[in-house]
C-alpha cells in the first residue's frame, strides 16, 4: 500500500508560497513530534469519548425512523389534512412514470426525495455552523444544533399532518451541522498521532447507530398498532429522549475545546463563506480558507473533490441497492435487515479494531486501498445472479466503507489554522452532504433507465477515478 508521499502539514511552510503569515498549527505539529520522542504512546483526550457517546445518542435517534418511513408515508397518504402529501405524490409519480419504475416503488422514491432534501439542508448548514463555532466556540454551537435536533423529534411526535412531518425533517436537517462540529472537537484535542483514533471512533458510532437504531425502529414497525391513531408517537418520543440525553452529555461533560485566543477574531470573516454557498465552485475551492500554505490549499481542494466524487457515486449506488434486493432477488424486509446487519457488524469490527489503530503515516495508503476496493464491490453486486455473489459484493462494500470516509476525514483534518478547523471540516461535510443529495437522484435515474447491471458496473468503474486521483495527490 502506498504510504504518505508528502510531508506532514505545515512542516514545509517556510518553503512554500502562502496567502499570509505561517499557520499556528505548524508549531503545534513540531511540538507533537518532539513530544513523541520519548517513545510513550500518546493517550487520547477524554473529550473524544464524550463525542463518541454524544454521536451514538444522536445517531440512534436519527436511525430509528428509517424502517418506519414506508409505514409513515402510508399513514400520511391516508390521513394528511394539509394537502401537501397529495401535491408531492403527483410530482413523484410523474418522476416514477418518467423512469418506468414500478408503482410499488413510489414510496421508496418518495423517501429518497425526503432524504435528498435532508442532505441538501446539511450541505447548507455544515459550513455555516463550522464558521460560527470558529468564532463562538464548539460547545455553544453544538448545544444549539443538539437542541434543534431534539426539537425536530418533538415536532415529529406532534405531526398530525404531513406538512408538520416535513417541517420536522427540515428542522432536523438544518441542525445536522453537529456531525462536522464533533469532528472539529476531535481535531482540536488530538495530535497527528491520535487523530485517526478519534475519527475511527466516529465511524464506530455511525456503524453502531446504523445497526441498533434501525433494529429498534423495525420492532416499532412490527409491533405498533397502525390501525390506531398516531402510532408513531412512541418511537418519536424515544428519539426525543435520546436527543435530550445527547444534550445532557454535551452540557454536563463536554468542555470547550477551542480557547478564545485561538478563535477567529471577527464573526464577519467566520461567516464570509456562508454567502459563498450560492457559488458551488467556491466550496470546491475552499475559498473561505485563508492564510494557509499554497500546498495545503491544493491538498484541501484535491481531497474535497475526491470525497465529493466518491460519495456522489457511492450514495447513488448505495441507495438503489434496496431496489435491487426487492426487484431482482425478491428479498423481504427481514432479508434486507440481515444483509445490512452483516455489513454493519463488519464495519463496526473493523473501525473498532483496525481503523482506530492506523498509524498516521499509513492513513493515505489505506484510503487509497478502500477507494480501489469499492470498485470490485459494486461490480460484483452488478453481476450477481444469486445471494452468494451479492453477499460477497456487499462484504467488500462494508470493508471499503469502514476505511474510506474515516481516512479521508483524517487526511483533511490536518489542514487549516487552529481558528479554521471548524470551517474546513464544515465545508468538507458540506461537500459530502451535497454529494448525498444529488447521488440518489442520479442513481435512481440510471437504475430504472439502463438497468441494474449497467448502473453498478459503470458506477463501480467510475469509482476508479477518485482512487487514482488520491494516489497521485501530494498529500
Amino acid at each position: 500500500m502506498a504510504a504518505l508521499r508528502s510531508r506532514h502539514n505545515g512542516t514545509s511552510a517556510v518553503e512554500t508560497e502562502t496567502d499570509g503569515p505561517p499557520s499556528n498549527h505548524n508549531n503545534n505539529n513540531k511540538l507533537e513530534k518532539e513530544g513523541s520522542k520519548n517513545g510513550k504512546p500518546e493517550k487520547s483526550d477524554p473529550m473524544i469519548y464524550i463525542i463518541f457517546v454524544s454521536l451514538l445518542f444522536d445517531l440512534l435517534a436519527f436511525t430509528i425512523i428509517l424502517p418506519l418511513l414506508p409505514s409513515l408515508l402510508e399513514y400520511y397518504r391516508q390521513n394528511d389534512s394539509s394537502g401537501l402529501y397529495a401535491v408531492l405524490t403527483d410530482r413523484v409519480r410523474w418522476f416514477q412514470q418518467l423512469l418506468g419504475a414500478p408503482e410499488r416503488y413510489i414510496s421508496v422514491l418518495f423517501g429518497g426525495f425526503l432524504g435528498s432534501m435532508f442532505s441538501f439542508l446539511q450541505f447548507v448548514a455544515s459550513p455555516i455552523v463550522g464558521g460560527l463555532s470558529d468564532y463562538y466556540g464548539r460547545k455553544p454551537v453544538l448545544m444549539v444544533c443538539a437542541s434543534g435536533i431534539a426539537l425536530s423529534y418533538l415536532i415529529w411526535a406532534c405531526s398530525s399532518n404531513f406538512a408538520l412531518f416535513v417541517l420536522a425533517r427540515f428542522v432536523g436537517g438544518i441542525s445536522k451541522g453537529n456531525i462536522s462540529l464533533c469532528m472539529s472537537v476531535i481535531t482540536d484535542v488530538s495530535s497527528v498521532k491520535t487523530r485517526g483514533r478519534g475519527m475511527a471512533l466516529v465511524g464506530v458510532a455511525f456503524s453502531l447507530g446504523f445497526i441498533v437504531g434501525p433494529m429498534i425502529g423495525a420492532l416499532f414497525a412490527i409491533f405498533s398498532d397502525k390501525s390506531g391513531g398516531s402510532w408513531f408517537v412512541l418511537p418519536s418520543l424515544l428519539a426525543f429522549g435520546l436527543a435530550i440525553g445527547d444534550l445532557l452529555v454535551l452540557g454536563c461533560c463536554l468542555r470547550e475545546t477551542l480557547p478564545k485566543e485561538k478563535r477567529v477574531k471577527e464573526i464577519s470573516s467566520a461567516l464570509a463563506y456562508g454567502l459563498q454557498l450560492l457559488n458551488f465552485s467556491a466550496i470546491f475551492r475552499f475559498a473561505a480558507i485563508k492564510n494557509v500554505p499554497k500546498k495545503d490549499m491544493e491538498a484541501l481542494r484535491s481531497v474535497g473533490l475526491i470525497y465529493f466524487l466518491y460519495l456522489f457515486l457511492y450514495s447513488g449506488l448505495e441507495f438503489t441497492v434496496t431496489f435491487l434486493m426487492y426487484h431482482k432477488f425478491g428479498y423481504t424486509s427481514m432479508d434486507q435487515a440481515r444483509m445490512f446487519l452483516t455489513t454493519g457488524v463488519i464495519m463496526t469490527l473493523l473501525q473498532g479494531s483496525v481503523v482506530r489503530r492506523l498509524p498516521e503515516a499509513k492513513i493515505k495508503g489505506y484510503a487509497i486501498f478502500s477507494l480501489y476496493l469499492i470498485v470490485p464491490a459494486f461490480v460484483l453486486v452488478g453481476l450477481a445472479e444469486g445471494s452468494r455473489m451479492l453477499y460477497a459484493g456487499m462484504t467488500l462494500f462494508a470493508i471499503s466503507t469502514a476505511f474510506a470516509v474515516t481516512c479521508l476525514t483524517t487526511l483533511v483534518s490536518k489542514y487549516g489554522n487552529d481558528d479554521q478547523k471548524g470551517s474546513v471540516l464544515g465545508i468538507f461535510r458540506s461537500l459530502g452532504a451535497l454529494a448525498r443529495a444529488l447521488g440518489p437522484v442520479v442513481g435512481c435515474i440510471a437504475f430504472w433507465c439502463v438497468g441494474s447491471r449497467i448502473t453498478y458496473i459503470s458506477g463501480g468503474l467510475l469509482l476508479i477515478y477518485p482512487a487514482l486521483a488520491l494516489q497521485r495527490a501530494r498529500i
